[in-house]
């Protein structure tokens, strides 16, 4: 896949003289720094300020609402969007400047357009909010087809503040993450007959060719030889056999070592378990917690925070066959353990044990996976929301705080003691289900965290909600694949080296 262009992006605290469409935000008590050259033009043209043409014509303060208004004198059209409160957060900055440009991305022709954001942002973080929100709001997928592929509809975007703070190096940083988000959506959005576990490895080879990461793919021969009994059962059923990616990126003077697991099912039909048809069409987009983790890493490098990180994909393509595993069938997990199978849907428990037990041997200070594990996680939070698992109060702390510096939604949920009982099996050391549905999301956290080593903190995401979104855009999200967590990973990971 080659690498998508996204906008240049320019953070400066002037108005560029050469605009195509100039996006400015509208609160509960007005709109917010609106640069002193266009009010005034729309003052003399039309006897009355933007923001009053604004309101006349219906813009409102609330999120994804937006307006447009004419270009005065050869000036940049308008978008007015909603900033929600009187002092807007960096998240509702974030998801204004996604609004925004996407909106402005509508109004193009046949020429790309360059569009400058005034949103009155004055702090680091604002300006990084902005600039990420509007990367993210420019992107689209573009479709499989003979025809020509199209330029993007955006070649530049301005970030325009009126703050002494240096730029160039907030503005490097949003594309670094943007740009770890946006991978992540094209991996999910690509078609499973494209992407199953040999050629995701491959992507992601591509991706830290030319970083100081470390690779290492181990393919099914591998996988047999060291006893990785998850991924060889939930791989078996499928022509295209599982893999499992580990990149390491230690930089020199890092002191926290950081572990990240990823959920990679490329495609679940649910195996012998198949699923219904409608449940069935989404699901390319079970491998989205193995391109959180992998893409972070790319971006923690990038970024070149000193911290260890040592990340797994687990890779498997889960579909019935003659070679298909089956409920009941005894698989044992790397290192050891012993798993009754209880429901071939419930595969990418058993494919995160096998990494987060070949994690335990790299000895890091913290664990956190990612997977789109449980519809029971949906049915809870919704889909915007990741349900977060933890060993203990502390580690949830950190993982919520890197949230919500990220922007991303996240609710702690426990995993009550009781629940362990549940998965006693009579043939094995533990079953990989309950024989209820009460719980589901958190008695699949309970089953993970009986692989987490004794004494090392652990995280566990379910982001089955937000990792693909099915609807009309909103914000900085467009419809497929979201990038969920991926923010929230760099944000911890820059929280750690920076401890």
């Amino acid at each position: 896949m080659p690498s998508r262009a996204l906008p240049s992006l320019a953070i400066t605290n002037a108005l560029p003289r050469h605009v195509d469409v100039l996006v400015v935000g509208l609160t509960t008590s007005g709109a917010r720094q609106v640069p002193k050259t266009v009010d005034a033009a729309f003052t003399k043209r039309f006897g009355m300020s933007l923001l009053d043409m604004a309101t006349s014509l219906g813009a409102k303060s609330s999120a994804d609402s937006k307006r447009t208004l004419p270009a005065v004198d050869g000036g940049p059209r308008i978008v007015v969007v909603g900033l929600e409160s009187q002092q807007p957060n960096a998240e509702d900055l974030r998801r204004a400047a996604g609004t925004g440009v996407r909106h402005a991305a509508s109004l193009a022709g046949s020429e790309a357009l360059s569009v400058a954001i005034s949103f009155g942002s004055s702090d680091a973080d604002q300006l990084a909010a902005v600039a990420e929100g509007a990367l993210l709001g420019s992107y689209h997928y573009e479709p499989i087809s003979a025809a020509p592929a199209k330029s993007g509809k955006i070649n530049t975007i301005t970030v325009v503040h009126s703050s002494e703070v240096r730029d160039d190096s907030i503005a490097s940083a949003a594309e670094i993450v943007a740009r770890a988000v946006v991978t992540v959506r094209d991996w999910v959005n690509i078609p499973a007959n494209l992407l199953y576990p040999e050629s995701f490895a491959n992507e992601v080879r591509n991706l830290v060719r030319s970083r100081k990461i470390a690779i290492d793919v181990l393919d099914e021969k591998a996988l047999s030889r060291d006893g990785y009994g998850g991924l060889m059962a939930v791989g078996g059923g499928s022509a295209r056999p599982p893999r499992l990616v580990r990149l390491s990126y230690s930089p020199r003077g890092a002191t926290f070592h950081l572990a990240l697991i990823g959920k990679g099912i490329t495609f679940d039909s649910g195996g012998l378990n198949l699923k219904p048809a409608e449940g069935m069409y989404t699901m390319k987009c079970d491998m989205a917690g193995a391109a959180a983790v992998l893409a972070a890493v790319h971006a923690i490098a990038q970024l070149g925070l000193k911290i260890k990180v040592t990340a797994y994909g687990a890779l498997a393509e889960n579909l019935p066959s003659g070679s298909a595993y089956r409920p009941s069938d005894v698989l044992s997990i790397y290192g050891g353990k012993t798993v009754e199978n209880g429901n071939s849907d419930a595969e990418g428990r058993l494919v995160m044990a096998d990494a987060i037990a070949r994690a335990n041997e790299d000895n890091p200070d913290l664990i956190v996976d990612v997977a789109t594990l449980t519809g029971a996680c949906v049915v809870a939070l919704g889909d915007r929301t990741t349900g977060l698992m933890a060993t203990d109060d502390a580690t949830a702390e950190l993982v919520l705080d890197a949230a919500a510096v990220a922007g991303e939604d996240i609710w702690h949920l426990p995993i009550p003691r009781e629940l362990r009982s549940k998965l006693d099996s009579k043939v094995a050391d533990l079953r990989s289900v309950a024989p209820d549905r009460w719980g589901g999301a958190l008695v699949a956290g309970a089953f993970l965290r009986e692989f987490v080593a004794e004494g090392t903190p652990w995280a566990h995401l379910d982001i089955a909600g937000p990792a693909f979104y099915d609807g009309k855009p909103y914000g900085y999200v467009a419809p497929g694949g979201t990038g969920a967590s991926v923010r929230t990973l760099i944000a911890l990971a820059r929280s750690l080296a920076s401890a």
